[in-house]
């Protein structure tokens, strides 16, 4: 039946929840199924066209409508008559295979199991209405896989295990590797937003951090008073809060430097207005004069910005508290610390990347060890690893590291992943971009080459080649760096599907 597009059509496939019956970490292994959602659009396709599988990552799948419709796979679908498919990960949107998600529940939400959906999705999906429908499976048609994100690290790993079922795929801003901690969401930010505010911010932390090293219980208050937040009992809660604005790999209310985009009608200015008013050089006196309030605390010297910004957050962060109880863990509220928010166990979203987060994955908030920062030195590791103990305790069958086990991730390649026919895309300007192949920690130039194809995007950020391009009707249309990206990724795709069943790469 078709969902609220009339070109996207909603069907499911029944499968397995336990793919890997010779992997003992799985056990007790199981038979049962789940029912597992995905959304096609047929209307480029014929006869003897490819098959473009969006993965749908960690949301819905109608959350990638956009792409069906006007983003990366219609691109790549017209270009070479060929058929589009969102499928929804397990444990997001409506395909659960549990109706709970305690630690017990979500033990068979891994990159080895994801991957293992995609191929036999690959191998068993139907098109109804589709001409030629019982030959659209791998192997028998060429099918190409995109992912960006989260889904992109997944379709780069079953690229590595699986390549010969598949006739290419693109992974885009996709982390190649894992880390614990990841201060290193930060350094687009410091290198590329505007620097009067970025200097102040810094400036500010710093002073800020001085004063929690100090001890002075009084001064850490009055501190946290200046940005409206006295009411917030943990420092660390109190530094995510004034943070905000910034984003983080995790928790973030508003959009932020991820959610810029190239496009206008898609893009979101709130981490540029926040910038225009920690410098408005025209701020009431009233706000100016908290620049010298806790001067008496560094020695004399003022705290260059340190009223506009405690007035923004004062101003939009504070009453995302709708119920005032700053404290606590109310909608909108500041409090991280409470046990039994963590432990409830519906099924959701947030939970499911959390666990994610929490066993393979990590890339925690944190400031880093030198150098500027642009948060409070106060959030490591340890922050963010007290939300997974909390959130999953031991379970009869399963039980989450002390640590993510950052190894299952890694040991599909980290920065040096490749396999022929996979493609690696990134932004330049990317909060994520030190965990992709194009990572800063790689020395050296990367060079494409047919078998290994890979692009750095200039200035571009998180996926941005998978934009919703609302309003833009054709890729010549584009800004050029994100024309050329596009033309390159439907290059790349015509030579994977010409080669598809010759032996080519």
């Amino acid at each position: 039946m078709p969902p609220s597009s009339a070109s996207c059509y909603l069907t499911y496939v029944v499968a397995q929840i336990d793919h890997l019956h010779n992997e003992a970490r799985y056990e007790p292994h199981t038979n049962a199924t789940f029912t597992q959602r995905y959304f096609f659009d047929a209307t480029y396709y014929k006869p003897g066209g490819p098959i473009f599988l969006y993965i749908g990552g960690e949301t819905s799948g109608e959350s990638r409508f956009s792409n069906l419709r006007n983003g990366i796979v219609k691109i790549l679908a017209e270009a070479t008559n060929g058929l589009g498919v969102i499928l929804e990960n397990r444990y997001y949107g409506k395909s659960w295979p549990t109706n709970d998600s305690s630690t017990d529940d979500l033990r068979f939400l891994t990159t080895d199991q994801t991957i293992a959906d995609n191929v036999f999705f690959a191998q068993h999906a139907t098109f109804p209405g589709v001409n030629g429908n019982e030959s659209l499976n791998a192997p028998h048609t060429p099918w190409i896989m995109y992912g960006g994100s989260l889904a992109g690290g997944q379709v780069a790993f079953t690229m590595k295990t699986y390549n010969d079922l598949f006739a290419g795929g693109i992974a885009a801003s996709a982390p190649a590797i894992a880390k614990w901690e990841y201060p290193s969401w930060y350094n687009p930010i410091l290198k590329y937003g505007p620097s009067d505010c970025i200097s102040r911010l810094v400036g500010i932390i710093d002073k800020i951090d001085e004063v929690v090293d100090s001890g002075d219980k009084a001064a850490i208050q009055e501190v946290k008073e200046v940005f409206g937040l006295g009411a917030v009992s943990d420092i660390r809660d109190f530094a995510q809060a004034i943070s905000y604005p910034l984003g983080g790999p995790f928790d973030y209310p508003n959009p932020t430097w991820q959610e810029l985009n190239w496009n206008p009608p898609d893009d979101s200015q709130d981490f540029y207005q926040f910038c225009s008013n920690i410098t408005n050089p025209a701020a009431p006196a009233n706000i100016t004069a908290v620049d010298t309030k806790l001067a008496k605390y560094t020695q004399g010297e003022p705290w260059t910005g340190l009223g506009n910004y405690a007035a923004y957050i004062r101003g939009v962060i504070v009453p995302l508290c709708t119920s005032g109880r700053l404290d606590t863990t109310d909608e909108g509220c500041f409090n991280t610390q409470n046990a039994t928010y963590w432990s409830n166990t519906a099924n959701s979203a947030d939970r499911s990347y959390l666990y994610t987060s929490c066993t393979e994955l990590g890339a925690f908030i944190s400031a880093p060890r030198h150098g500027p920062s642009l948060i409070s030195r106060v959030l490591n590791g340890t922050y963010m690893q007290s939300w997974c103990e909390q959130s999953f305790p031991p379970g009869q069958y399963s039980s989450i590291p002390s640590r993510p086990d950052v190894d299952v991730i890694n040991n599909y390649g980290g920065l040096d992943i490749h396999a022929p026919k996979l493609a690696l895309i990134d932004g330049e300007a990317d909060v994520w971009v030190d965990l992709t192949f194009h990572s800063h920690d790689k020395p050296g130039i990367r060079v494409s080459s047919d078998k290994y194809p890979s692009y750095l995007i200039a200035g571009a950020g998180h996926h941005w080649d998978s934009s919703p391009r609302t309003g833009v009707k054709s890729v010549e249309e584009e800004p050029d760096y994100i024309r050329e990206a596009h033309l390159w990724e439907i290059r790349t795709a015509k030579r994977w599907i010409a080669a598809w069943g010759k032996g080519g790469y």
